[in-house]
């Protein structure tokens, strides 16, 4: 007998704050206490630099330079070193419970890097891995990789440059790896690819690597606080 393929619902969040993307994927992720609850969120962030859990604190001054530039600046725990999110990125955060999966993150970050992979190939860009995390065009990044996993749920996920204005990245370095560049989607086709021409490739790409099912939820309403709650 063969077992159906899991289904996961996909949410389409828009442009939101990084806090409130961490807010929602709580929500999405509380929701996998009453049984399997799989979420694609598909968002844009307003300009943030984030760090994730594999780094010492950074010092104040250099937070507050970042903030001068007009971004916030956020500590996530996610993996992963620092990283800038903002409008022209596609960003998705994969809210699954791996026992409906494969119960293994090291496969489950590589299914995220095929899924990128795959998505890059649709668009003739040949995207590969190396030793450091994320996908990369030659010695350039083309898509940050960042999971969280508590319980076989995971939370936090990808970032894909697609017309992501790449001078923000000039300001630090990108996830820590020194002597690396960074690139996107439009960059390596000399043409604007925004986060709506990507999205649905993104989402054929990830239905064949997690051999899943996928079908499309209501965005969520906004709340009380100005953000946004599951309808």
């Amino acid at each position: 007998m063969q077992t159906a393929r899991p289904l996961v619902e996909v949410v389409r969040l828009g442009l939101v704050s990084y806090q409130e993307g961490l807010r929602l994927q709580q929500v999405y992720t509380d929701r996998h206490r009453f049984g399997p609850a799989h979420t694609l969120l598909l968002c844009q962030h307003s300009p943030v630099y984030t760090t994730g859990i594999r780094h010492k604190p950074y010092p104040g001054p250099v937070l507050d330079r970042l903030r001068l530039l007009g971004a916030d600046v956020h500590h996530a725990n996610r993996g992963g070193l620092i990283t800038f999110h903002g409008p022209g990125q596609l960003v998705c955060y994969p809210v699954l419970n791996l026992g409906s999966f494969e119960k293994s993150v090291r496969w489950y970050v590589g299914q995220l890097e095929k899924t990128v992979i795959a998505l890059c190939s649709r668009f003739g860009v040949e995207a590969a891995t190396s030793p450091h995390t994320g996908v990369w065009v030659g010695d350039k990044k083309i898509c940050a990789i960042g999971i969280h996993c508590g319980r076989y749920v995971t939370s936090h996920g990808l970032a894909l440059n697609c017309n992501t204005d790449l001078s923000w990245f000039d300001h630090i370095v990108p996830c820590g790896i020194q002597g690396k560049g960074v690139t996107s989607l439009s960059r390596e086709l000399q043409r604007d690819v925004g986060v709506e021409e990507a999205v649905p490739h993104l989402l054929d790409a990830f239905r064949e690597q997690f051999s899943c099912r996928l079908t499309e939820a209501e965005t969520p309403e906004p709340d009380r606080n100005g953000g946004a709650s599951p309808a």
